[in-house]
């Protein structure tokens, strides 16, 4: 494994697609991670150890405001939905859907505008109720849905997200 220093790290790549309108209507995937994956988000319970019906995700405090400020997206932006999310303890999966009207907007913001000022806000919110550190990891991960299969395959896995968490490559000790 290289190390480096400060002075030599490699530039960070942006996985965005080239020429693509990241404001344009249509759905898109999206992971935000914590800073170090800290588990502060929420807390996974059952595992399959107790009934089912205890299954599922406990959030901490942060999380709940997560969700909160999360679901405030779509008033702040009236051309988005927030169709489908999981908030895991150390990362948060989300299906943004934009309409094709940008309700007056222009420029009319892009999802990188849109993720950018949730993870502001959710972590100037989180502030107030004891977060003493950064929330978010800089970056995040978006794909863009290419159609009705994908877009399946992506529910499937927020919706199971949960119950794998000891398998998901973001998990990490709670």
């Amino acid at each position: 494994m290289k190390m480096y220093n400060k002075k030599e790290l490699p530039k960070r790549k942006h996985p965005r697609l080239d020429n693509y309108d990241y404001s344009s209507a249509g759905a898109y995937f999206v992971t935000i991670c914590t800073q170090n994956r800290r588990c502060v988000l929420s807390r996974i319970v059952g595992r399959g150890l107790a009934p089912a019906e205890t299954d599922g995700i406990e959030y901490t405090t942060f999380g709940k405001v997560a969700e909160e400020q999360l679901l405030l997206l779509e008033e702040r932006y009236p051309y988005l939905s927030v169709d489908r999310y999981v908030i895991m303890p150390n990362h948060i999966h989300i299906v943004l859907i934009l309409e094709g009207d940008a309700a007056g907007a222009s420029p009319r913001p892009t999802i990188m505008d849109m993720i950018c000022a949730y993870k502001s806000l959710t972590t100037i919110e989180c502030k107030k109720v004891g977060l003493a550190e950064k929330l978010f990891q800089t970056s995040f991960y978006e794909h863009v849905i290419r159609g009705r299969e994908d877009y399946e395959k992506i529910v499937k896995y927020i919706h199971e997200n949960p119950t794998r968490w000891y398998y998901d490559e973001l998990y990490a000790e709670e």
